[in-house]
């Protein structure tokens, strides 16, 4: 898989030249290392189950999801959920994976949510890592490469946890990788789907009630008329607008 220049850009883009793998950045034990994520059969028939029947309705008071119908069963599609609590990484699964769409979900975490238990049960449940600050060519080869196999990809956009309500700023890379594979492969038809998560208290406990809406989703391709640089930003701007009219705090300031 290659990292394709859009024809006709005029400027190169962060993605356009990711790191060397072999480069030394402090904190990123993931750089010069093949990036790889695989599903364990016999942990997801376990661990989807109890998490969706016992642990989520249990620990929590009520779930609420709507926009269900946005949600694609099958094809290239990215999820971009909004990232308020360890706790979002069974919500997303609950509202996007088996469940509803009999689709096993990939994640791209944080490399320091690759360590210990944890780290353990998402390498085993699809997830794998990339240094925010400094992403390998490998970790946004392997994002890229899910698309293009036609995979479910879970990314979250503000790129960390943030207790405050507003949606913060998006990071550059979701775009961008979605409109690599798309320019890779042309007529894939990836797409993004925002999904806004909030929780009754910013630091959930149990009996907090959980608010999930899913917007339509972005077909990637309608942006791809236009230098890499450019439609990369709008759509990154489209997909912040989306997750702004979804989500409880900014509708309710924007209706202010």
């Amino acid at each position: 898989m290659e990292l394709k220049p859009y024809e006709g850009q005029g400027a190169s883009t962060e993605l356009d030249r990711p790191q060397d793998d072999h480069s030394n950045h402090q904190g990123n034990s993931h750089q010069g290392k093949e990036i790889t994520s695989r599903i364990s059969p016999w942990l997801a028939r376990l661990a989807y189950p109890l998490g969706s029947r016992f642990v989520l309705p249990n620990y929590f008071g009520k779930i609420e999801i709507t926009g269900e119908e946005n949600l694609p069963k099958q094809g290239a599609v990215v999820f971009a959920p909004t990232h308020r609590s360890r706790w979002d990484a069974l919500i997303v699964p609950f509202t996007a994976g088996r469940r509803t769409t009999g689709r096993d979900l990939r994640f791209m975490v944080t490399a320091d949510e690759m360590k210990g238990i944890q780290g353990w049960l998402i390498r085993r449940l699809g997830g794998f890592p990339v240094n925010t600050r400094h992403p390998s060519a490998a970790s946004l080869r392997h994002g890229i490469e899910l698309l293009e196999e036609e995979e479910a990809l879970v990314i979250f956009p503000e790129g960390n946890i943030f207790r405050q309500e507003h949606i913060q700023p998006l990071k550059p890379g979701i775009a961008r990788l979605a409109l690599h594979a798309e320019l890779n492969q042309p007529g894939l038809g990836v797409c993004i789907v925002p999904i806004s998560i909030h929780y009754s208290d910013p630091i959930p406990h149990w009996g907090t009630d959980v608010d999930v809406r899913i917007g339509k989703p972005l077909k990637v391709g309608r942006y791809c008329t236009q230098p890499l640089k450019n439609c990369a930003q709008q759509l990154r701007s489209d997909l912040e607008n989306a997750l702004k009219r979804l989500h409880p705090s900014e509708v309710c300031t924007q209706g202010g």
